[in-house]
């Protein structure tokens, strides 16, 4: 596949119109503690405080005739919220941007839908952006913020075809995306008829709070504050999605030296390849430094491991560092052991190190100037979040991008129109970059092929 000639003819806009009932709040189903909780010094950086939305697709199922998965998912969320009470109250700020939650039972937004519209009409393969997603999740008023709001925002959209879709938002500082997908199967599980998740939710967030007296031992570059000398103001963005499928994967990994292919994973490769074609495509200055930070989650980073069913944020970004001009020269590994450098990284000590950075830095937003992170949520399982309806079609990440940070790539699993299961790169881009980050890919692709 050309993902250049993929740009130049883009599918038919779908339009649809969505009957939306009021959003309501729904709240534990039982009584549970009123109390107040502090969020980790990791939870509270200014780069998490931020709404991810997901979103999930499912046909009908013939076994579910009867039951409507508003309902179903309602009921289950009330269930759920009982083990994960904090999720129902509201965040509330501190002096020195300290987080800390109110559990106060106030509940969940969960909006009820109905759409004229099919599965089959979004096409043969599933891929952001979608289009009307506006409207497949409401920004209820009063929901947005970070704080004094409600920490999640869920709708669930029946479609004419007897199949739904479930959308959700969640706030970054309260919940990560493994904490996320721990909620969401605990909801799912519930739905299915079992009476609390397998994995029970642990809070423990002290865990990741600064020492006393905090000590810095590591070095957070991701953390650098440039000034982008550019110039340059982007006016427009433009949303993404690119298949790789084993062929193309196959084509990137013929770009190394086979020793050092074999040691290296698809997401290592394919960000190593994606960051050269996104610099080159950005025409950065060659003697400038450009960075490439991978989210890596550190649960199994501790020593023991952290506990399981923890939900709030346990992960790093380290940046990989280079030059443009040494990037975009250099053989495709040049790229590759960078990133597996940062990534190796992290540890239980350089997530402490974190929490003290945070406090004794004043919580700072990562750096943004030429800079991109990417996060990988193939083994996330959102795909396989099953109501009773089955797994989803598409599952997980809405759009590149979180918050007002556009640089931000994702990683989901997919199956293009033929069936064949590959990752499809979720990209956002200035508008005028976009065709010539796609002729990069198919450019380096096409030399390896004719080699």
């Amino acid at each position: 596949m050309a993902f250049s000639e993929d740009l130049e003819s883009p599918p038919p806009s779908l339009v649809f119109s969505v009957r939306r009932s009021q959003p309501e709040l729904v709240a534990p189903a039982k009584p549970t503690p009123h109390e107040v909780k502090l969020l980790s010094d990791i939870d509270c950086q200014a780069g998490l405080r931020a709404q991810i939305p997901i979103i999930q697709f499912y046909r009908q199922e013939p076994s579910m005739a009867g039951k409507d998965p508003v309902e179903v998912i309602r009921h289950a969320l009330a269930q759920a919220l009982v083990f994960y009470y904090p999720l129902a109250g509201r965040l509330r700020e501190a002096s020195g941007g300290k987080l800390m939650v109110d559990c106060n039972e106030d509940g969940v937004m969960f909006i009820e839908a109905d759409a004229d519209v099919t599965l089959d009409q979004f096409g043969d393969a599933l891929k952001p952006p979608f289009p009307c997603f506006q409207e497949l999740l409401y920004e209820a008023p009063g929901s947005e913020g970070v704080t004094d709001s409600p920490i999640l925002l869920i709708q669930v959209t029946r479609l004419k075809c007897g199949g739904f879709i479930f959308a959700l938002r969640f706030n970054h500082a309260m919940i990560d995306g493994v904490g996320t997908i721990y909620f969401m199967y605990a909801v799912a599980e519930i739905a299915r008829g079992e009476q609390e998740p397998s994995i029970l939710p642990v809070w423990r967030r002290e865990l990741l709070s600064a020492r006393d007296p905090p000590r810095v031992t590591c070095n957070h570059r991701e953390y650098e504050q440039l000034t982008d000398t550019s110039g340059v103001v982007p006016l427009e963005f433009e949303q993404r999605s690119f298949f790789f499928g084993p062929s193309e994967i196959a084509a990137i990994r013929g770009l190394l030296p086979h020793d050092v292919d074999q040691h290296a994973t698809t997401f290592e490769v394919l960000t190593s390849y994606v960051w050269r074609c996104r610099t080159k495509a950005l025409q950065i200055e060659a003697k400038e430094d450009v960075r490439m930070m991978c989210i890596a989650d550190a649960r199994a980073k501790f020593e023991p491991p952290f506990p399981g069913g923890y939900y709030g944020n346990c992960f790093a970004f380290p940046a990989a560092i280079t030059s443009a001009g040494e990037l975009c020269e250099k053989p495709l590994e040049y790229a590759l052991k960078l990133i597996q450098g940062a990534i190796e990284e992290v540890s239980g000590e350089y997530m402490h190190s974190l929490a003290d950075f945070m406090v004794t830095e004043g919580r700072p937003l990562f750096t943004v100037v030429r800079s991109c992170l990417v996060l990988d949520t193939t083994y996330a399982g959102f795909r396989g979040l099953d109501f009773g309806w089955g797994k989803a079609l598409y599952g997980g990440m809405v759009k590149a991008g979180a918050g007002a940070f556009p640089a931000v790539n994702f990683h989901v699993p997919s199956q293009n129109a033929k069936g064949e299961e590959g990752i499809l790169v979720l990209v956002c881009l200035p508008t005028q970059v976009m065709k010539v980050f796609a002729k990069e890919l198919d450019d380096n692709m096409l030399l390896q092929n004719n080699v």
